[in-house]
């Protein structure tokens, strides 16, 4: 099973540990409401679980297959464009997961985009409040 069904089969079943596995150590996560990505399995993963907890009925509705370059190295890699539905605070959300695949076919960097933009920042908030939450960003004083 490709790496991309995994990930899919994961999110599905909300398994963070398989989720965990499918993440290199140094994966990259660029977010639609933060110019500079996350870093890093640990906080990636914490990610992931304010998401899981956010997202309301989240499915994911398509797939494409192809390569495209990273930002990291700009290498092409092999990558897969999951389509996503959901609703976060009542806002209908839909979007896309673009991730690129190391060597080991583990999970190297990844990018999501969502429209439209009343549910960017719905997102935002609710993203945030969760990591402060889960004490993953300090919260404001």
């Amino acid at each position: 099973m490709h790496a991309a069904d995994r990930f899919r089969a994961a999110v599905d079943r909300r398994d963070l540990a398989a989720v965990e596995e499918l993440f290199t150590e140094d994966v990259r996560l660029f977010s639609p409401v933060k110019f500079t990505p996350f870093e890093g399995r640990p906080m990636v993963l914490g990610l992931f679980g304010v998401l899981l907890r956010t997202f309301e009925d989240f499915r994911y509705v398509g797939r494409f297959d192809g390569t495209s370059e990273t930002s990291a190295d700009g290498a092409e890699a092999p990558s897969a464009v999951l389509l996503f539905r959901t609703t976060v605070n009542g806002r209908e959300v839909h979007g896309i997961d673009l991730l690129h695949f190391a060597e080991d076919g583990r999970i190297k960097e990844f990018t999501v985009m969502v429209r439209p933009q009343s549910a960017v920042h719905a997102l935002g908030e609710a993203v945030l409040a969760g990591l402060v939450a889960d004490g993953l960003v300090p919260g404001s004083a």
